[in-house]
């Protein structure tokens, strides 16, 4: 089915199902998806790189001036922005100024919008990188990615290539002591002719023991809203399905959101 790209640095505002009010950044090329994961669902497309090239990622300075501008315009209007989220075409923190980048955002959102937050959607596969890390400690909302705690589901969800480590990931994460925030992705149908469902007995049990283990500060759970880059062979997980879900993540005592 057909999916899109990003085709500016600054995108939006949108409504985000999760996130409110949200402007995104795109720090990846506008004409390809680069990402360290193949996601099946990914509303980008399939991955066509895994790694920037030179001269195909924006400048850090452009990213400050795109966003100071766009910012500058949202005042003058009177609008308002809820959430500054680095997303766009793929992997935000394999841009080698990741780190920088943030900490212009970080300054241009003190001086023009100061309670709104900023956040990062990441699949973690840079989180070895201690300049990732400790950009990812200053941002308000470090949402990292687990889409299954069991290793065959990640393979075939995720499709993540051969340099991303798990167990690693699991091992990072807890440097964050908790400032960080669990968003899976709930689907079912089929791919390759093998069955896709990460809402069974088992996938759950062993996804809530994982939670219970990282004690993230919070976790979001949805499923597909957009198309897919397969034709009608993934399906949404009910609303219903999605909160009962969540009201086993509430018995953990961890807080959750829920996008339907």
């Amino acid at each position: 089915m057909p999916t899109f790209l990003f085709d500016s640095i600054v995108f939006g505002p949108v409504r985000s199902r999760r996130l409110g009010v949200s402007l995104g950044i795109n720090l990846l090329p506008a004409d390809r998806k680069v990402c360290s994961f193949n996601c099946i669902y990914c509303e980008c497309g399939w991955t066509t790189c895994t790694t920037g090239t030179s001269g195909s990622l924006p400048l850090r300075s452009e990213v400050r001036e795109a966003l100071r501008k766009k910012l500058s315009e949202m005042k003058a209007r009177g609008e308002k922005p809820d959430v500054i989220t680095y997303a766009g075409n793929g992997e935000p923190t394999l841009h080698p100024d990741f780190s920088g980048i943030i900490d212009d955002s970080i300054a241009l959102r003190d001086e023009l919008f100061p309670e709104a937050r900023i956040s990062v959607l990441s699949n973690g596969s840079a989180i070895h990188r201690k300049p990732v890390r400790e950009a990812l400690m200053r941002v308000d909302m470090n949402i990292q990615k687990l889409d299954s705690a069991l290793a065959s589901t990640r393979e075939r969800l995720n499709q993540p290539n051969n340099r991303y480590d798990y167990e690693e990931f699991k091992r990072w994460l807890v440097e964050f002591k908790g400032r960080f925030i669990i968003q899976t992705l709930f689907v079912r149908g089929s791919y390759q002719g093998e069955v896709i469902d990460n809402t069974t007995p088992e996938e759950i049990e062993a996804w809530l023991a994982e939670l219970a283990s990282l004690r993230p500060a919070s976790v979001m759970i949805y499923t597909i809203e957009r198309d897919t880059p397969l034709d009608n062979e993934l399906k949404k997980v009910p609303l219903s399905d999605l909160k009962a879900i969540a009201a086993r993540v509430t018995q953990l005592g961890i807080p959750v959101s829920v996008s339907g």
